[in-house]
Order: C-alpha cells, then structure tokens, then sequence
C-alpha cells in the first residue's frame, strides 16, 4: 500500500486547487478536513494533521498530531488524538495556561470536583522577583487526587503548566506532587503548594482535634 503525505496551510484558502473532492476528502469552509479519532478521513488512505483538521490550533498540537498520523498511517498504529493532554498558553502579561477540564466542562459531564487554589503572592521566589500577582488553580475528581484540570495565571505560566500536564498524562496526582521536592526559591513551587493544599484539606475535623491533642501531649 502507497501512501504520499502533504502538507497544507492552515488557511483554508489554501486548500483550493487540492484536489480534496476528487480524491474523496470531506472537509467544511469554516472547521476544515473532517478526519476521525485516528485522524483519518473520508478517504480511508488518506489521514490529516494539524490546523488542517483540529480545533486546538497550537502548533504544539499540530506536532502531536502528525506524529499520530504517521504512526497510524504506516505502522498499523491505534493511537487516538482525543487521548492527547493538550496544554495551550495565552502570552499576554500575566500568561494564562491551561491544561484539562474546566469547572463547567466537569458540570457538563456530572463529574463531581474539588477546587484547589494557590496564588503567587504566598511564593517567596514570586515575591523576590516582583511577580506576586496571580495563582495557580487545580481541580481534582472528588475524594480523590486526580487532577481532571488546572489553570496558571503568571508571568511564566506556560513554563510551568507543562508540570501540571504531565502529571496528568502520568496519572500522578496532587499527592505525588506534593511529595515531589521543588527546588527553593522557584516560582514552581506554587504547584507544590496546591499539593499542600490537598494534602490539608484531607485532615478531618477529627483527626486535627486528634492531631493537636498529641502536640499539646508532646509539649
């Protein structure tokens, strides 16, 4: 079997004189190529990557993508492009990253949620550098530490979302981050901070009655 791979704009403008009828490729004026979860179109032999055929139009994305569609073009692969944890970065001052779920999106799912949220002016690095202006929110599926979304508002927010989006491409939770040392003063200690958050937030009233009858004991 012959493949013959191309590469198009994303402007879909571009796309006249492509052919892309004739060689049965459904595609729309506004969204583009339709291709599948394996990105392969219309046309069984022919598969698309990037802005071409995707909503997150990131060039990071684009990247994963065409190495989806070359694996799954010409090495039998089964790799799907909805299973990608995709993190994008707005730079504006301060940058929003964002990586997973929304509050909303979790709502429009029945996901129950826990929010956990931690701001710069509480990071010694953040405050030395005069950056103390912003936060880091994480959201975890309830009664557990996996992490379904998270959003930086910093100066360096797309430097450090990448943490956050391999923790959840590796299904470590807050726990692990929390247990993981962040070197000191880093503004990525933020993230660890949202790991102590969860980590307080599953002391039951009980158990901190419990906890500070022991330390008073102790003293």
């Amino acid at each position: 079997m012959k493949f013959q791979l191309r590469g198009y704009a994303a402007n879909f403008h571009t796309t006249r004189g492509t052919a892309l009828e004739s060689a049965g490729v459904d595609y729309d004026a506004r969204t583009g190529v339709k291709a599948d979860d394996f990105l392969r179109t219309s046309n069984p032999r022919i598969y698309a990557a990037g802005d071409i055929c995707l909503a997150a139009k990131f060039t990071h994305t684009a990247d994963a993508s065409a190495r989806i569609a070359i694996q799954n073009a010409l090495f039998l692969g089964r790799r799907r492009i909805s299973a990608l944890t995709i993190p994008w970065c707005t730079y504006t001052d301060p940058e929003i990253a964002h990586v997973g779920m929304y509050e909303k999106d979790a709502a429009e799912k029945g996901i129950p949620i826990q929010t956990f949220l931690q701001e710069f002016k509480d990071v010694d690095r953040a405050v030395l550098d005069g950056e103390s202006e912003g936060f880091i929110k994480v959201h975890v599926r309830r009664g557990t530490d996996r992490i379904l979304g998270a959003t930086i508002v910093a100066r360096h927010a797309g430097d450090m979302i990448g943490e956050l989006a391999l923790a959840m491409s590796g299904r470590l939770g807050l726990k692990t981050i929390s247990a993981t040392i962040h070197p000191y003063p880093t503004q990525a200690e933020c993230i660890k901070k949202t790991g102590d958050a969860f980590n307080r937030a599953r002391l039951t009233p009980l158990l901190k009655g419990m906890l500070g009858k022991w330390l008073q004991l102790g003293l």
